[in-house]
């Protein structure tokens, strides 16, 4: 499956983001990223960091609008206000460890404070939602590093056949 076929939104979760008191720069990076890999981007939003509305918003786009792909940024910390994962969690059928571990040990490699993220995967029906953090940098560098794997696990959560391509 071609992965222009596949939808995508950015939600970017930041307290002041979502009043206007700073720039969203991750947002428009990771939309920029995404349709750079030939991904549809259908939606874009700020939401401020309460776990309801993050839910609301994934849930909306998953169950109405049947978006493909959901890219978060923001809120994966340690900060009392950051609770993104925890809301995705709420909402998603099954986690994919691998998706959070394979960003946690590539941003380690880069800086030891990567331990501290919480970003997950995870899919609601036929939908990936996956959790980045909040920093342009660190979410330009996350996605860059589940990117290639993304357009297989789509197919796959939709049903589709096709065997892993193994190594050889």
């Amino acid at each position: 499956m071609d992965r222009s076929a596949f939808t995508c939104a950015v939600m970017t979760v930041s307290d002041k983001g979502s009043r206007g008191e700073r720039a969203d720069t991750s947002g428009p990076q990771l939309q920029h990223q995404l349709a750079a890999a030939h991904f549809r981007i259908v939606d874009y939003t700020i939401v401020p960091d309460q776990p309801e509305l993050i839910r609301e918003t994934i849930v909306k786009w998953v169950d109405e609008e049947k978006i493909d792909l959901i890219i978060t940024t923001g809120g994966t910390g340690v900060s009392p206000s950051d609770r993104t994962p925890e809301a995705t969690r709420g909402v998603i059928d099954y986690e994919i460890p691998g998706i959070g571990e394979a960003m946690r040990m590539a941003s380690f490699a880069i800086t030891p404070s990567a331990i501290l993220s919480r970003g997950l995967g995870g899919v609601r029906k036929e939908s990936l939602i996956i959790n980045l953090p909040g920093s342009e940098r660190a979410a330009r560098e996350n996605l860059a590093v589940v990117l290639p794997a993304l357009p297989h696990a789509l197919e796959k959560i939709k049903g589709g056949t096709k065997d892993c391509v193994a190594a050889s």
